[in-house]
């Protein structure tokens, strides 16, 4: 799990049904995932995916670090992969975060 810090700060909720096969998605995922830990204002990520459905919940400073990376040229060129090859349908929510809570045993 990703630590993040005291609450205020954003999540990016993206869920998604996937098309069969793999088709380049994993690496393009895992490349992402890398490329956007490197951004300004990223703060982690948790992913959990299976052959059709995939839901990530990346954590930003602000709202702006977040248009930052969609506008951020391979992310664009993955979006674009995303809608004509890997997806049957996705959803994005940006959320702000202002409680959190922790178990560990």
């Amino acid at each position: 799990m990703s630590k993040t810090p005291e609450p205020p700060y954003y999540a990016v909720i993206f869920s998604s049904q996937r098309t069969p096969g793999d088709n380049g998605y994993g690496a393009m995922a895992d490349k992402m995932v890398e490329l956007a830990s490197k951004q300004k204002g990223f703060l982690g990520v948790e992913s959990a995916r299976d052959e059709q459905l995939g839901i990530t919940v990346s954590y930003w400073e602000s709202v702006d670090a977040i248009q930052a990376w969609k506008e951020h040229s391979a992310h664009i060129i993955a979006q674009e992969k995303g809608k004509s090859e890997w997806y049957e349908s996705f959803s994005l929510r940006v959320c702000k975060v202002e409680k959190q809570s922790f178990f560990k045993m």
